[in-house]
């Protein structure tokens, strides 16, 4: 009987699906909620006759077609005044479940999709999930961070989320070096498609630091989350008879669990320090 390599599972991808219906479902309720025939008048409202009550409101509040400001920040919306203020800190991870408008919503939804299915088929929902809505929390405190003191600014969107994602994939490529084929060539194509997405973060409107924040989260916690054994790893119960088990390779290499312990040291002070300065602010200003 001879031995097995090491083969990753593959995992039913349910949850990335699910994440999608509920950004979905959370837009159409923001919309039902906005009412705008009822709060600007119907003939302001943007296809009022095929809508109604989910129309959109005037392109010169919202040109993404979407709702008003008022409304996302009544649904969650991330508001620094809100969060530090009133200790509403609920806001850091509800506001990667709204969307701005149809075009942010598709364009979000359309990366979740490509990047998320393929990374929960191969790590499965129990690491995806929790990688997911910490980046968002991450993108969400360095926003809140940024945000201009005394200025009404509601920031929302799954693009923290999204990015870590990214972030994800090159720590990914980075700590499990060993079983790829074709390394140079997936990280160059990587490098480009982080590059573009980074890039876009810089038109105006788009709040660039949760896209930095969910990055910088997603990439320390995919050396967390995303470790696979080595290359040349067998499992025990694929080690044949009379092998000795004391030649066969260790699951994780030293440098694997180096990069765990230093992004697992490093997000939690991170995080820590970043929740700190955030709630300090009201103690001077106060």
């Amino acid at each position: 009987m001879g031995s097995q390599p090491y083969a990753p599972e593959t995992w039913c991808t349910w949850l990335v699906p699910l994440i999608f219906l509920v950004c979905i479902f959370m837009f159409g309720y923001t919309m039902y909620v906005n009412d705008c025939p009822e709060a600007t008048g119907p003939e302001n409202c943007i296809l009022y006759h095929p809508l109604g009550r989910f129309s959109f409101q005037p392109l010169t509040e919202n040109h993404l077609f979407g709702p008003s400001i008022h409304t996302l920040k009544l649904m969650g919306g991330l508001d620094r005044k809100l969060v530090v203020d009133d200790g509403d800190s609920l806001r850091l991870f509800s506001c990667i479940w709204l969307h701005a408008g149809v075009v942010h919503l598709l364009v979000n939804m359309l990366s979740l999709l490509l990047t998320g299915i393929r990374l929960e088929g191969e790590f499965g929902f129990l690491r995806i999930g929790p990688l997911y809505v910490l980046s968002g929390f991450g993108g969400s405190l360095l926003s809140c961070l940024c945000q201009e003191t005394g200025k009404e600014t509601i920031s929302v969107g799954a693009s923290g989320a999204l990015f870590g994602l990214l972030g994800a994939m090159l720590s990914d490529l980075i700590t499990n070096w060993t079983i790829y084929t074709r390394k140079c060539v997936a990280f160059a194509l990587l490098g480009i498609v982080i590059a573009l997405n980074l890039a876009a973060g810089f038109i105006p409107g788009v709040d660039n630091s949760a896209h930095m924040g969910g990055f910088i989260s997603g990439f320390l916690l995919g050396f967390i989350f995303l470790l696979r054994p080595q290359y040349g790893y067998v499992s025990s119960k694929y080690i044949a008879a009379g092998y000795d088990i004391k030649q066969r390779k260790p699951k994780y290499k030293f440098y694997q669990k180096l990069l765990w312990v230093a992004a697992l040291v490093t997000f939690v002070i991170g995080s820590l320090s970043g929740l700190t300065k955030l709630y300090s602010v009201k103690t001077i200003e106060g």
